[in-house]
Parts: C-alpha cells; sequence; structure tokens
C-alpha cells in the first residue's frame, strides 16, 4: 500500500484533534474529488512498518483524539489488508482513541456484495467509530455539511448500526 500524506495534527475530518492518513488508490475516480492525485495506487510513499510506527507515536499524546482514514479509498481491498494491522495495533495499544473512516463505498456495499468485500472488511468496520459514507457527487455539493462534501453522504456510527443491524447515524457529542 501506499499512501499520499500523513497529517498528525488535524481538525478538519472528525471531531477534536486527530491523525490523519491519506491512503493511495481508489476506484471511484468521483467527478470533483479534491485529490484526484490518490486515484493512482503508487502515488507517494510506500507504507512500512516505520510509517505505522511512526502513526501510532503520533496518535499517543492525550490531546490527540484518534485516527482518520481518508484517501483515496481505505476500503479497496488492497488498502484494507494493510490497513487492518494498523488498525488491530490502534486497538490494541490505544484503546480510547476514536476511529473515522471515509469511504465512496456506501455501508450496505462495505457489508453486501461488492467489489469492496474482501477477508478483512468486517473486522475492519468492526474497528471503526464513524464511517462516512459514499460517493462524493459534484451535483450534491455542500459546503455547509460537516464532515462531508456532498449531501449523499452519511455519518454512520458503525458500533450503534452493527449492534441494531440498521444504519445509525452518528450524532456530533454537546458543546460544553
Amino acid at each position: 500500500m501506499y499512501y499520499g500524506a500523513i497529517k498528525k495534527c488535524d481538525i478538519a475530518n472528525g471531531v477534536g484533534v486527530r491523525v490523519v492518513l491519506f491512503v493511495s488508490g481508489c476506484t471511484h475516480h468521483c467527478k470533483g474529488c479534491f485529490q484526484p492525485e490518490t486515484w493512482d495506487f503508487t502515488y507517494g510513499q510506500e507504507f512500512t512498518e516505520e510509517t505505522q510506527n511512526a502513526l501510532m507515536e503520533a496518535l499517543r499524546p492525550d490531546y490527540i483524539d484518534g485516527l482518520t482514514l481518508l484517501g483515496g479509498e481505505p476500503f479497496e481491498p488492497v488498502n484494507q489488508r494493510e490497513l487492518i494491522s494498523l488498525l488491530r495495533r490502534v486497538r490494541r495499544e490505544l484503546p480510547q482513541k476514536t476511529v473515522w473512516a471515509f469511504s465512496g463505498y456506501t455501508f450496505e456495499e462495505l457489508t453486501g456484495e461488492s467489489r469492496a468485500r474482501c477477508e478483512v472488511t468486517d473486522e475492519m468496520l468492526s474497528m471503526i467509530d464513524v464511517l462516512v459514507d459514499g460517493e462524493f457527487v459534484e451535483e450534491k455539493r455542500n459546503i455547509s455539511l460537516q464532515f462531508r462534501g456532498s449531501e449523499n453522504q452519511r455519518l454512520i456510527d458503525v458500533p450503534k448500526t452493527l449492534a441494531s443491524g440498521q444504519i445509525v447515524w452518528w450524532e456530533a457529542p454537546a458543546v460544553r
């Protein structure tokens, strides 16, 4: 797997201060994509054990709320097979951190019959707190939406959705 960028202090891609990994490779090719260079599966740098170690260290400070996976497409099967070890490690070593993932695939595609499904998809979903799903649709672009670019995209509370068997929208925490 390759990645295009890592941001160690991001506030735009999930709640709180986050470490963000932009993976490479995407077959959606959404019109108006904000990072079309990440469609290429070999864009950027190779994701190595050293990369994973650096991400884990960046996640350790108390002020970091969690990890966000973006793309490209984290749920391309080739990317899932690499990301699963990172997610296992985050859940084992830093269980208090939240994990967000952005995907052009819908939750239904990730849990049903689709090209996104592979042997680790269910496990990967089980380690994600919030999934922003659905392709970016330029005609439905709306800059006023929180954490998403087009009106068709959903913010899904994955643990509640998996427990109930039906889509449960994520709700922002109350501001104190």
